[in-house]
């Protein structure tokens, strides 16, 4: 996490704003970012399929993909030559790591520990979190419409980067993860802020109250938004915040 993205998260915390990560990231992943911005509200992480407390680990909510099914795409991408990353119990597990694994772990930006386990399906006993496939985007788009086409109605598939195609349990999104959260806290949609950038995020935005998309977003999520601030690269929401924040001033 940038700078200037951290100080704005510490100046809205500090003027009484709640802050969520909601996130696809596997939760060992976000949860150092969370605890170097001093967020202590649960982390909604691997698409909303796992919600836990940054300080303590304990997690709160988590649904994970049958074992049968998760078994069968497993098998599914393998047959057309693509590797897997399967997340169990907050770990990655590979048949064996490739470049692709390799691409995964450089996105995360913390050190992450990878099992390498043989088969996968066989390997398999415990229903994993998430699946994930890392590609070029090109060659993931006829994965991802036949996954679409053969799991649509027990499978949640979509992209969070154009190079990472994700698998979770039919239901789960980011906007589900978030509504667990929500219940628990009575956090209210008319008095929530979005912030989105993937595929992934389009249900978290129509959730919200307000959808703040970044400049360099899925073209569906610009098309989705009330706001589009600059991009990453410029911290886009960092300066939506201070804006906020300016404006109350």
């Amino acid at each position: 996490m940038r700078p200037r993205t951290r100080a704005a998260l510490a100046a809205a915390r500090a003027a009484g704003i709640r802050i969520l990560i909601v996130t696809g990231r596997m939760f060992r992943s976000a949860r150092p970012f969370a605890l170097a911005a001093g967020v202590s509200d649960p982390i909604i992480c691997y698409q909303g399929a796992l919600v836990a407390e940054p300080d303590s680990g304990r997690v709160l909510h988590h649904v994970g993909i049958p074992v049968p099914v998760a078994r069968e795409a497993i098998g599914a991408v393998e047959e057309r030559a693509f590797d897997v990353n399967c997340y169990v119990d907050d770990e990655l597990v590979v048949a064996r790591r490739t470049r692709s694994t390799d691409a995964y772990l450089e996105v995360q930006g913390v050190p992450i520990d990878v099992r390498e386990v043989g088969d996968l399906r066989r390997w398999l006993s415990r229903e994993p979190t998430k699946l994930v496939t890392v590609a070029d985007p090109a060659a993931l788009a006829p994965l991802e419409l036949e996954l679409k086409a053969r799991f649509g109605e027990r499978l949640y598939v979509a992209r969070s980067l154009p190079q990472f195609l994700e698998l979770t349990a039919q239901g789960v999104t980011k906007h589900a993860g978030l509504e667990a959260v929500a219940r628990a806290t009575g956090l209210r949609p008319d008095r929530t802020v979005a912030f989105g950038d993937g595929e992934n995020d389009l249900e978290l935005l129509r959730w919200a109250g307000y959808a703040v998309a970044v400049a360099n977003a899925h073209a569906a999520v610009l098309a989705q938004a009330d706001l589009v601030c600059p991009s990453v690269e410029e911290e886009g929401v960092a300066q939506v915040i201070e804006a906020y924040l300016d404006s109350r001033a």
